[in-house]
């Protein structure tokens, strides 16, 4: 397979094993109704450092990635100032980190900072995940390689291309279309159990909104129902998206269906009797014969309360086609959203910032569909606007789901319009045209900012030691790769127990302060390894502890089946590679 060559490859190729480990630290002043339940993040640092952060509880696990990346124009005015340790990338950006349109080399430094970010995003994806990377013509050819590179190119599974708005003073071509790069973690994966990607059609979820209203106010009286159905429809403006599908206009209690034509296609069909149920009379035959060739079939059709019959035999009973039976479709390569409407949008929820060109939530609400169910993990780590928080929401609040969010912004309007915007789309938003969107959306998050690297001298001075569960959460992804999952992590015994492998267990001796850290309750002594060794041989497993210190040799731990491994320098990734099996 071809791979792109770019200045600073080398340095960067690995640089994502090197980043420091920080724990997210909750904002609670910033966060809104955060109660640990729901799981949405907002996190406001560096999204290099952010990612790492996330490695421990969410490797393989989310479900969808959205990335707007800085599109490179030259007009941005980005910079990169990535922490590689290399003397020749550090002397590179020494002289110009700063990437505008004079920059000769902005396409090496773009490159550079996509790099690493995408090999992290690629650890967080579950197995069936996707990720959806926007970007224009300055960088798209670039990153299609990089990303072949990095996600294989077996695991492409195709391009959008999102036709905005062009400018009419353009010189020669008026380009106004963006790219959405899509992925596969692995396309087996993907595409296993017969998984096909279908978004529900425009309007359908009006439908379904009026059509639970009038089943819950007319309870089993289905004609009087339908009756008012008929009549919401009739009062639509033809440019009603929902205005496409008035010939779903019968309600039973199955769901919304129209009355579809029940004649074999053509002529010829068969003739057989069907009796009307409530006349016992012999219905109306269609002209050209019943659509069932066997009358066993029809009398089935029937009984299923999936043949909708006139008020009397006069009258050829119809087939009930039910909408949601029918109510995906697949997304087309190429569509159309202007952009400005995105623009004006997010003005009616923050009309006290400016942010130019945030992206669509329609259009991210679409991609999400695809890929996204319910209870699923969506992540965007260059977050913006908030566009794929609010996206999110709308989404669950449409469908009923419960698909949680996690937005990583660098840049300080992380609170003012990335968080604000989530904070009101929650609580609702007076004026807005989207009935949904005025009343609010629902839902909760944790604001959180990244806590100090995990770093030897700052363990050993007490100056940043790191919660019990997210050190936890760290040594276990550190030492098996297995991430710690939703719930935080606690002790299960005294002994400071904290994940059972099916044939390894790990223990923690630890607390926050530099106190215990020096006392004798963080050290592995005799009695505590009698007590493991004992689990041990009852589970049939070894142990690993990792701990402050120890009063007894490794020499006596082996033959108990543990090992030790002593804080802080397995912080440092020292304990990597112990040969443990987990």
């Amino acid at each position: 397979m071809p791979t792109l060559d770019f200045k600073g490859k080398q340095q960067i190729y690995a640089h994502h094993l090197t980043v420091p480990y920080r724990p997210l630290i909750p904002d609670a002043d910033r966060s809104l109704n955060a109660n640990g339940a729901d799981g949405n993040l907002i996190i406001h640092g560096d999204n290099l450092e952010a990612l790492r952060a996330l490695i421990p509880r969410y490797a393989d696990r989310v479900k969808c990635v959205y990335i707007d990346p800085p599109y490179n124009t030259g007009n941005e005015g980005w910079c990169y100032n990535d922490k590689v340790n290399s003397p020749l990338m550090r002397a590179w950006l020494a002289q110009n980190g700063r990437v505008d349109g004079e920059d000769m080399e902005r396409h090496e430094k773009w490159l550079c900072m996509m790099w690493p970010r995408l090999q992290l995003l690629k650890e967080l994806l579950a197995e069936d995940g996707a990720i959806f990377v926007s970007v224009d013509d300055n960088e798209c050819h670039h990153l299609r390689m990089v990303m072949d590179e990095i996600f294989g190119e077996e695991n492409f599974v195709g391009t959008f291309v999102w036709e905005g708005t062009g400018k009419n003073d353009a010189r020669f071509i008026s380009v106004g279309h963006d790219y959405i790069l899509c992925y596969a973690r692995e396309m087996e994966s993907l595409s296993a159990n017969g998984n096909r990607w279908r978004v529900q059609k425009e309007g359908i979820a009006e439908i379904y909104r009026v059509a639970k209203e009038l089943k819950e106010t007319h309870l089993d009286d289905f004609t009087s129902a339908s009756e008012e159905l008929k009549n919401w429809f009739s009062s639509l403006d033809k440019k009603h998206r929902s205005w496409v599908h008035r010939h779903y206009n019968w309600i039973d209690e199955r769901g919304v269906y129209f009355a579809g034509d029940i004649s074999w296609p053509g002529s010829g069909g068969p003739q057989y009797e069907v009796l009307h149920p409530k006349t016992g009379n012999p219905v109306k035959i269609p002209a050209g014969g019943w659509r069932f060739p066997l009358q066993e079939t029809m009398m089935k059709a029937i009984e299923e309360d999936r043949v909708h019959f006139g008020p009397d035999e006069s009258r050829v009973p119809n087939l009930k086609r039910y909408l949601h039976e029918t109510d995906g479709q697949v997304l087309t390569s190429v569509f159309y959203q202007d952009r400005r409407a995105a623009h004006k949008n997010l003005v009616k929820i923050l009309p006290d910032e400016q942010f130019d060109y945030p992206k669509d939530e329609r259009v991210i609400s679409r991609i999400l569909e695809l890929v996204a169910s319910d209870n699923d993990i969506v992540l965007d780590s260059f977050a913006g606007s908030g566009t794929t928080a609010h996206a999110v929401l709308a989404l669950n609040k449409e469908d009923g789901g419960n698909r949680k969010f996690i937005l990583i912004e660098c840049e300080d309007h992380a609170d003012t319009v990335c968080a604000e915007r989530v904070r009101r789309v929650i609580r609702g938003v007076p004026g807005a045209r989207d009935a949904a969107l005025r009343e609010g959306l629902g839902g909760s998050f944790a604001y959180c900012t990244l806590g100090p690297p995990t770093e030897l001298d700052a363990m050993l001075t007490g100056e940043a030691l790191p919660p019990w569960p997210a050190l936890a959460a760290y040594l276990l992804h550190t030492a098996t790769g297995v991430s710690a999952g939703p719930d935080d992590l606690a002790p299960l015994n005294e002994d400071g127990l904290f994940h059972e492998g099916d044939t390894t267990d790990y223990y923690l001796l630890y607390e926050p302060d530099l106190e215990y850290l020096r006392g004798h309750d963080a050290m592995l002594n005799a009695e505590r390894a009698e007590r493991i060794e004992a689990a041990n041989r009852a589970g049939g497993k070894k142990a690993v502890v990792f701990g402050a210190g120890k009063y007894i040799l490794q020499s006596e731990l082996t033959p108990m089946g543990i090992l030790f491994c002593q804080l802080p320098y397995e912080l440092l990734g020292k304990g990597q590679g112990t040969g443990v099996e987990t």
